[in-house]
């Protein structure tokens, strides 16, 4: 099989990102996970105290891209590609329900967007990589070798993320997560600036009842029939 680039799109909590983890372990890819990206990118301007309720201060976080540093980083001990910002591991404080509510905010601005865009198609310059995210497979990488988009109802994603944060320090009521997942979808899919949409060539993956094993083979058996 020729070297891939795989782009995995799909509204929120689709589970993008646990499929591309899985299939850049059993294909021996890099996985880059775009959402990660905004999602450090929210967190620098609400620490640096950006934004205010539902508006960002743009003209005090735009000049301040060029200094904030998002990369990723190997950890042996879990095998996962953790993100870094301005040298500090945030793979689990992006998680957190703070963050999740901005995130769309902050993402839909284009310098913002621009700003990571570039990040990401250096990353992909060398191929063999995973990436996931909401315009994968429609701006950040049109040519992708295989174009996935994840489809799942808003019910069982909120579901599985409300179970999520059970497990973590910051829980959330379910009503409260299918409240912002909904919003999410909303900003993502009606933004300007690269909305969340299918790519006319993306294959879709109905996963709303597939455990993330299962999903992870039925793209294996797409990319051995296709590649």
């Amino acid at each position: 099989m020729r070297d891939l680039v795989i782009a995995i799109d799909g509204f929120s909590s689709t589970g993008k990102s646990t499929l591309a983890k899985l299939l850049a372990k059993e294909l021996g890819y890099i996985h880059i996970d775009s959402g990660a990206m905004y999602r450090a990118i929210t967190l620098y301007a609400i620490e640096n105290g950006m934004i205010h309720d539902d508006f960002v201060v743009e003209f005090e976080l735009l000049p301040q891209l060029e200094f904030i540093d998002v990369h990723f980083e190997w950890n042996p001990e879990n095998g996962k590609n953790e993100i870094y910002l301005n040298g500090e591991n945030v793979e689990e404080r992006i998680r957190e329900m703070d963050v999740s509510s901005k995130v769309s905010l902050v993402a839909k601005i284009p310098e913002v967007r621009d700003f990571a865009v570039e990040l990401q198609r250096k990353l992909g310059k060398n191929k063999r990589i995973v990436m996931d995210g909401r315009d994968i497979g429609t701006t950040v990488f049109p040519d992708a070798d295989l174009k996935i988009f994840l489809n799942t109802s808003a019910r069982e994603r909120a579901k599985r993320r409300y179970e999520e944060l059970l497990k973590t320090e910051h829980p959330a009521t379910y009503e409260e997560v299918f409240k912002n997942i909904s919003e999410r979808d909303l900003m993502d899919s009606t933004r300007e600036i690269s909305p969340l949409k299918k790519a006319d060539d993306a294959i879709v993956v109905e996963n709303g009842n597939l455990t993330a094993e299962e999903t992870m083979q039925k793209v294996l058996e797409i990319i051995r029939n296709h590649f």
